[in-house]
């Protein structure tokens, strides 16, 4: 029983520390046998590993670098961060291999991002933002990749009722995803990988795509994204889909443009990047775990209310409370 204790007492610490409210309780979802859980502990010694070999990461790094990045921001006066929260400055020091300065300048495109598209981000969180889930066109697959990645698949397809769901609530449905993955150590550090499923893409669909949205998308990918994004593939595409990527191609520079990769109903080429044993039977593959529905994820997300708010609170043009 004490051996219990000091091991939850050990996973409440590690949410402290990870989030920016004070949650008190670690938000699950029990699905039969499985639960569904952020994995907010520290990353494994393989993990470490990684981290050390492609993000320069090492305890000495790590221990000049948190301190640089803090001096660095608090010379950015009109910019309200959590300056004494070590863990999330080392958010930013990952995607940006612990260069303190790079940090600084993502985490300010981060926040002007958010300041420019403030009618997508204010009060931006999950109980708000029901329908995206609901129509059960974005999930996070209950394990990762082979190489610690999570996999986030959106179905735009024969799933996407275009008179019930908006682009731009995709959009939101994506960033909340992407900021609760932020608070996982492991995924700052491997990274995610996108799975467009676009079955059944029909031309009235295709029309709901604009240019103003595509920028977006992209500037929001290649500038203001702290998660590492290695792979976009873009999965059982009909030739009409050629009309939405024309939309894209502009604004897409040659880092992101490389990492997109067209795989049609080719399950074996999709296999090339992404172990079968990761993948579900409708993808070719053999993963024996049950596919997390929108409306499962949304009760995960909804638990974390508080944690979305504490984010939105930090900023630009953001008042800093007594």
């Amino acid at each position: 029983m004490a051996t219990e204790i000091w091991a939850w007492k050990k996973i409440q610490q590690s949410v402290a520390a990870t989030m920016l409210s004070d949650m008190d309780e670690l938000p699950t979802v029990k699905l039969g046998d499985f639960t569904l859980e952020f994995e907010l502990s520290e990353p494994s010694d393989k993990v470490k590993e990684i981290a050390r070999k492609e993000l320069r990461e090492t305890p000495d790094v790590v221990k000049t670098a948190v301190p640089a990045l803090r001096d660095l921001l608090k010379e950015e006066k009109d910019l309200h961060v959590p300056l004494d929260n070590d863990l999330w400055l080392i958010r930013f020091l990952r995607p940006t291999k612990f260069y303190p300065e790079s940090a600084r300048d993502l985490i300010k495109r981060y926040y002007q991002f958010k300041v420019k598209h403030a009618d997508m981000f204010d009060g931006l969180t999950p109980s708000k933002e029901k329908n995206v889930f609901q129509q059960d066109v974005l999930t996070v697959q209950p394990n990762r990749d082979q190489f610690g990645r999570r996999i986030l698949v959106i179905e735009l397809g024969k799933k996407w009722k275009t008179s019930e769901l908006h682009l731009d609530e995709v959009f939101k449905g994506c960033v909340l995803f992407v900021e609760a993955a932020m608070l996982e150590p492991e995924t700052e550090v491997c990274g995610a990988v996108v799975v467009f499923d676009m079955d059944g893409l029909s031309l009235s669909q295709t029309t709901k795509f604009t240019p103003m949205f595509a920028k977006r998308i992209v500037d929001w990918l290649q500038d203001s994204l702290p998660v590492r994004i290695k792979n976009i593939h873009i999965v059982n595409q009909p030739y009409i889909f050629k009309i939405v990527f024309a939309l894209f191609k502009p604004f897409l520079r040659e880092k992101l443009r490389n990492r997109i990769i067209f795989h049609g109903s080719d399950r074996k080429s999709l296999q090339e990047y992404v172990d079968p044993a990761c993948l579900p039977e409708c993808y070719g593959g053999s993963l024996n775990l049950p596919r997390i529905s929108g409306p499962q994820w949304l009760e995960m997300l909804e638990k974390c209310d508080k944690e979305f708010r504490a984010i939105n609170s930090f900023g630009y043009n953001k008042k800093i409370e007594s």
